[in-house]
């Protein structure tokens, strides 16, 4: 609680901050590279017969994924709270080479929690991670994924709090974390707000992102909430199908617990024990989810649906192929439900996609899922 005591404190201070926002302003800019832009899939539009389908490009963003957004405004926070030493968890590996990023840019000392399986998927951006000056640390209890990442590394940050900030990730986790990150994050529909009536002449009829803790899903849905003429949509890893036991869809087929400091939908068993989760994604393979997607659901502001590893691995693959966008495994299950929802819907309609991230990391995945050796 000293800890979360603190964290409080600095973000209410720092977070109205005149000078802490233009430096945040300062280094989306020109070291993220924002705005990211959204962009027509015109051709594959075209094709499928129906809605027009857009993306939100955070795939263009320095380090390949949305979460560079975050770990900018969490590591200014930590600068500013004297925290010489930073720690991350990370799944697919993004947010830990954006937290070594960061790290590195600002001369900090940084360690990164990965399940040892993610670490086998992943291993591109274990070296990334590597090459940033991070030390990684594999991870081996458990389901050896994102859950047992986090539960390390809040060990060594309640261990270690005098020196050490903890960038969450994601939009769960004890307070403030979920409400920080979504702020952070938040600069991507802030953006689309804009650029959708310039691009495509009004604002989009769906939004749709994928839904894992749920980061990229809040920043594009946050500044839209009060906008019911847009529909947001959620899509989770339905793995093998829900039906199957073998997947990580909280909010499709968990019910509510309590995990790493938040009330949420959880995959628990009857005696509230965690349950594995699959996913073909690393990113998606968590058994919870952000809070406030919780209450988006039991709102009914917002949809939550699912996507197959199969269906992910098929959206993969002709994106590559009718637009020239390789999409990370996490962004192809939002696009794989996008593809399934523009034929039932007028032309005029349009489909905004937030492409959380680059597919270059999750190369072997596919390939592996594909029967190819590389």
């Amino acid at each position: 609680m000293h800890a979360l005591d603190e964290l409080r404190g600095a973000y209410k201070k720092y977070s109205s901050d005149p000078e802490f926002l233009r430096e945040f302003a300062y280094e989306l800019k020109h070291f993220v590279g924002r705005p990211s832009p959204v962009y027509h899939a015109r051709r594959w539009s075209e094709q499928l017969g129906g809605a027009q389908i857009w993306f939100k490009r955070e795939d263009l963003n320095h380090t390949g994924a949305h979460k560079i957004n975050n770990c900018i405004g969490q590591i200014l926070l930590a600068r500013r709270m004297g925290k010489p030493r930073i720690i991350a968890e990370t799944g697919a590996g993004q947010h830990g080479v954006a937290a070594a990023t960061v790290a590195a840019r600002y001369g900090f000392e940084c360690v990164v929690y990965m399940g040892s399986e993610d670490v086998r998927r992943q291993a591109s951006n274990v070296y990334r991670m590597k090459l940033l000056g991070a030390t990684v640390v594999p991870v081996d209890s458990g389901s050896r994924t994102l859950k047992d990442a986090l539960n390390e590394a809040m060990r060594d940050w309640v261990t270690n709090v005098e020196n050490t900030f903890y960038i969450i990730g994601t939009v769960a986790g004890p307070h403030p974390y979920p409400m920080m990150v979504r702020d952070f994050q938040s600069v991507i529909g802030t953006e689309c707000l804009t650029q959708m009536p310039a691009e495509a002449g009004r604002q989009p009829d769906y939004i749709v992102a994928s839904v894992g803790g749920g980061s990229n899903a809040m920043g594009i849905f946050y500044p839209y909430i009060d906008d019911a003429d847009v529909k947001l949509v959620g899509v989770e890893a339905a793995g093998e199908g829900f039906d199957t036991g073998r997947h990580a869809g909280s909010l499709n087929a968990g019910v509510v617990g309590v995990l790493h400091g938040n009330r949420t939908y959880l995959m628990q068993d009857e005696n509230g024990q965690i349950q594995e989760t699959h996913s073909i994604s690393a990113g998606l393979d968590y058994p919870g989810v952000g809070p406030e997607h919780a209450w988006l659901k039991e709102s009914g502001r917002a949809q939550y649906v699912g996507a197959t590893d199969q269906e992910a691995l098929a959206a993969f693959h002709a994106c590559c192929r009718t637009e020239g966008i390789m999409p990370a495994l996490e962004s192809a299950h939002a696009i794989a439900y996008a593809v399934r929802l523009a034929p039932t819907l007028p032309k005029d309609k349009i489909i905004l996609v937030n492409l959380s991230g680059r597919g270059d990391k999750d190369m072997h995945t596919v390939a592996e899922f594909s029967g190819i050796t590389l």
